[in-house]
């Protein structure tokens, strides 16, 4: 895998989230926010979040808040989300 070609998130001090290879933002919200990237989908959870940076040409997100959890959902997901769709 090329280096251009991966995808990277970071969370500095439970306060900062940042990620690479962003193509959308589909939901946020002060708790919550979904984003989309060629692997499937990033959900981050936490409080007080706020959405500080995103490019859709570069890939750049960017977000500050009291981060508690991130979790990865693939392309497949899950079968409720496929029932629910």
């Amino acid at each position: 895998m090329e280096q251009s070609e991966q995808h990277h998130l970071t969370i500095e001090n439970c306060k900062k989230v940042t990620a690479t290879r962003i193509d959308s933002v589909d939901s946020f919200s002060p708790s919550q926010l979904v984003l989309s990237y060629s692997g499937g989908r990033i959900v981050v959870t936490g409080s007080d979040m706020k959405i500080t940076a995103f490019s859709r040409q570069s890939g750049q997100f960017a977000a500050n808040g009291a981060i508690v959890g991130v979790k990865y959902i693939g392309k497949g997901g899950s079968l409720r989300q496929k029932l629910f769709r």
